[in-house]
């Protein structure tokens, strides 16, 4: 397998770094609308559909995890610490709904009609998945720093 000359790869580098900034900022915007629809359908008690967008985001936030790791192991070092944010804000909002429905006792589990809700599971659900693409990236940087040290 030819090698590749070092300003081929800076290229490669510089272009895929852009592409990951944009993809950081898909992931943003795409975060903070699923979180407003989950807020929404919380609060709102079954007025409005369940989103099911969940699948959607955490396959786009999963590209995004993936890609930034493909830099790390390129030795982007440009790279900075951005996923954990994703992670800290759904466990932040996570935790403040299974707060207000304990205080409200249970109040936001169910519709006005008396039928369970599924919101809190669903927000649980992608919290959990969003943990797990975080532990991913984590563990593909303890796999890179074990190899270099080889």
């Amino acid at each position: 397998m030819p090698r590749i000359s070092e300003e081929k790869l800076r290229k490669i580098r510089t272009i895929e770094f852009a592409i990951n900034k944009h993809l950081f900022l898909i992931c943003a915007a795409i975060t903070l609308i699923v979180m407003l629809m989950a807020i929404i359908e919380f609060f709102s008690r079954g007025t409005f559909p369940p989103s099911k967008i969940g699948f959607f985001y955490v396959g786009v936030l999963f590209i995004y995890s993936v890609h930034k790791e493909m830099l790390r192991w390129l030795e982007e070092k440009k790279i900075e610490r951005q996923g954990e944010y994703f992670l800290y804000s759904w466990i932040g909002l996570t935790a403040i709904l299974y707060i207000i429905n304990f205080l409200t006792k249970d109040y936001f589990n169910y519709s006005p009609e008396g039928v369970p809700l599924e919101t809190l599971k669903e927000v649980s659900v992608i919290t959990l998945q969003v943990a797990g693409i975080f532990l991913f990236t984590r563990l593909s940087k303890v796999i890179k720093i074990i190899l270099e040290k080889k």
